[in-house]
């Protein structure tokens, strides 16, 4: 644990901000900006929901995982999906034993409390949906047997873009698993020029460890601030404007498909947890404008007509979080 280690229970959102904060400094300390990503994957955690990441190689995708996994205190576990893994080798699978004559279970790399599901787009559908049980009900069944993984179970997944080589489109029942996709992006010119001047010289570049980084909480503090944020009010008004929002994807042209009432309920419980970790106890407009982009645009399908004329889903999004009025 580090020095500034949340050790004293968490009982009002100013506790939880305070965490949210240290949680952010260490991260700082191994990974240059990505302060949105952060920020996603703190609502992710406290909202109980899962996290796609996608960029191209090279964004420190990886880095910002382990490095958040590190920085929470949670049991930690890596898949790195190939074209070849098989769904036994994510959940398990009863081995017989010869010397007592009896199948044995033997636990997956799912068994754990943060999974980095690393390049998941690299393998095909049916290892990719080994991960659909898991995600929406915290459990995984194994001959039959249901086993759990925990309240706090949480997927954390890195995607390479479609359009590289040698990648599988994840299936829209598995996407829509996620509560975010956040793009992670080339960084700015100043924040490159920081990566090359202390990455380029540190042989452990991979290994948060190596810069400092440290816990800052454990699974006690994790579990006080979501009781916290399940406090956080949500007026009538914010309540209407989220629904506002996700009518308003439905019965657009450039659309196909719109996203459904679980995408609201969803948005409702993140913009809980974006209030919380900003210190107040309720929910403005501008959480929910802030997080609906990395929630609406995995939930949203492009009609055949936008994407001949070239319409990008980030666009779409934008104009429909524009058109629909916010409450004052």
């Amino acid at each position: 644990m580090g020095e500034d280690t949340v050790t004293g229970a968490i009982t009002t959102v100013e506790d939880v901000a305070a965490l949210a904060q240290a949680i952010r400094g260490e991260i700082g300390k191994a990974v240059v900006g990505q302060e949105q990503t952060v920020e996603v994957l703190l609502v992710g955690l406290f909202a109980g929901g899962h996290v796609l990441l996608e960029g191209p190689p090279g964004t420190a995708k990886t880095l910002l995982a382990r490095s958040f996994a590190r920085v929470i205190g949670l049991e930690f576990g890596r898949i790195q999906f190939t074209p070849d893994l098989m769904p036994g080798d994510i959940i398990g699978a009863n081995l017989f034993n010869f010397q007592t004559s009896t199948f044995t279970l033997t636990r997956g790399p799912i068994f754990t409390d943060l999974l980095l599901a690393d390049e998941i787009n690299r393998t095909p559908p049916k290892t990719q949906a080994a991960l659909l049980e898991a995600m929406q009900e915290r459990t995984v069944t194994i001959d039959g047997e249901s086993l759990s993984l925990g309240e706090r179970f949480m997927v954390v997944a890195t995607q390479n873009p479609i359009e590289q080589q040698g990648v599988y489109p994840l299936p829209e029942a598995q996407l829509d698993r996620f509560l975010f996709k956040q793009t992670v992006d080339y960084p700015s010119a100043a924040e490159e020029r920081r990566i090359i001047a202390t990455h380029g010289a540190h042989g452990h570049a991979m290994e948060p460890a190596e810069w400092g980084v440290a816990a800052v909480a454990n699974a006690a503090a994790i579990a006080d601030a979501i009781a916290v944020v399940g406090q956080v009010r949500l007026v009538d008004e914010v309540i209407d404007y989220i629904a506002a929002l996700i009518r308003g994807t439905r019965g657009v042209a450039d659309l196909q498909s719109g996203a459904s009432p679980r995408a609201g309920a969803m948005l409702a419980g993140a913009a809980r947890a974006r209030a919380a970790i900003d210190g107040r106890d309720f929910v403005i407009p501008d959480d929910v404008k802030a997080l609906a982009p990395a929630l609406l645009r995995h939930r949203l399908i492009l009609s055949p007509a936008a994407e001949i004329d070239g319409r990008a889903i980030e666009d779409v999004v934008a104009s429909i979080i524009e058109t629909i009025e916010a409450p004052r």
